[in-house]
């Protein structure tokens, strides 16, 4: 039987194996965590289909411009969605070695990201005017 009382059921199991069980509150906050970062890829997708949907719907031969939002949208919840597993492990491992938490790599990419994408989304508007 494992250290942690699951009979070694627990996946990965590289990641139980070391270190002691941390208050259930904070894996469970590390959980939710990951599941925000699971909604935030989610949406950034479902945007990207939409933009995408837009330039079916308004144009014959597309925008470039829309397209190429759509693929950053698209990439960006690809990327998002990616790296929020790998997150979450990281910050569970950390937290059951008694270490500092590892910085988010993914939030200031994110948001500067995003931050670009909502300017072309406005200049797009501008220039169309849809």
């Amino acid at each position: 039987m494992a250290a942690d009382g699951t009979g070694g059921r627990r996946r990965p199991r590289r990641l139980y194996e070391v270190g002691s069980e941390p208050d259930p509150r904070f894996t469970l906050a590390n959980e939710r965590t990951f599941l925000a970062w699971i909604r935030t890829s989610l949406a950034l997708m479902a945007a990207g289909v939409g933009v995408e949907a837009l330039n079916a719907v308004t144009h014959e031969t597309g925008s470039p411009l829309r397209t190429v939002l759509a693929v950053l949208l698209l990439l960006g919840g690809v990327v998002c969605s990616a790296t929020a597993f790998g997150r979450w492990v990281a910050t569970e491992r950390a937290m059951r070695a008694g270490e500092a938490l590892p910085a988010p790599k993914l939030a200031p990419l994110l948001g500067f990201g995003l931050t670009a994408i909502g300017i072309m989304a406005c200049v797009l508007l501008f220039a169309t005017g849809i």
